[in-house]
């Protein structure tokens, strides 16, 4: 694994993960919190980054209130907020989440640098970085600027999400940053009433998209109405059913994560080595 020549050393951060999908309403967001929340219950330190700008939504989902507001550490950088275990910086904690963040490219870039930079991170072991979708600005600083060791890619099994989440790969692949694994999210449609099964956005998409690429599936996740309520709610799966089916398969997506990253125990030093 090797890192950008021109990245800057985050501190505060052992390992830096962005979870993408190329394209928007995946589920991207809810799988960042889910993850992020499975690896606080597997022992280890986490943030997340709430790198979409314009459409900011890590603050709700983590039961954050509008108007709290980061706490300053010292001249140039703001406390994350911590909720659930998690440290959290977001967009959102810092204006009013009704106005629109009308904003050009080079602006919205600079603003995702200094939430990264200018946050005080606590001795994290990983931070999760919730991609907006898409290649653009954004995705740019990150290749060039941040010192990321992997990459998590949330698709659908639709074919038109595939054609996305391809894109995101290709993108990761080109600045050397290894994809860690694909999750394959509303692979199922359970029916509350009568419990039929039916795949509504077809089946096997996330095994096709790992196969062609040379990496795994990390887990499936259902299309279900309570996962979408609970993180409406800001108590995500993780945190609302502790020991049910859905967070059993966080847990084991963030075990094969930590894996990934080194296998090292919680809050150890990494064992990775990085070489030009």
């Amino acid at each position: 694994m090797c890192r950008n020549k021109e990245s800057v050393v985050i501190e505060g951060v052992k390992h830096i993960v962005a979870v993408a999908s190329g394209k928007g309403g995946v589920g991207k967001s809810t799988v960042t919190v889910n993850l992020a929340l499975a690896m606080v219950a597997e022992g280890y330190r986490v943030g997340i980054l709430d790198a979409d700008i314009h459409g900011p939504s890590q603050a709700q989902m983590l039961g954050v209130p509008e108007g709290v507001r980061p706490q300053q550490a010292g001249e140039n950088k703001f406390r994350p907020l911590e909720t659930h275990g998690v440290q959290a910086m977001s967009m959102a904690f810092m204006v009013d989440t009704r106005e629109p963040m009308v904003w050009r490219g080079p602006m919205v870039a600079g603003a995702f640098q200094q939430l990264l930079t200018q946050t005080a991170w606590d001795d994290l072991d990983v931070l999760f970085i919730d991609m907006p979708p898409g290649t653009g600005d954004i995705q740019l600083t990150l290749a060039q600027k941040v010192p990321v060791d992997g990459a998590v890619i949330v698709t659908t099994p639709q074919d038109i999400a595939l054609l996305d989440a391809r894109k995101g790969i290709e993108m990761f692949r080109k600045v050397n940053v290894p994809v860690l694994g694909v999750v394959e999210n509303m692979s199922l449609h359970v029916c509350s009433q009568c419990g039929h099964a039916e795949p509504i956005f077809g089946e096997g998409g996330g095994e096709r998209i790992a196969g062609e690429y040379e990496t795994k599936v990390l887990g499936r996740l259902p299309l279900a109405l309570s996962i979408r309520e609970q993180v409406d709610g800001g108590r995500p799966t993780v945190i609302a059913e502790p020991e049910g089916e859905v967070t059993a398969t966080f847990r084991d997506m963030a075990r094969q994560i930590a894996a990934e990253l080194g296998g090292q125990s919680p809050s150890e030093g990494p064992s990775i080595s990085f070489s030009d």
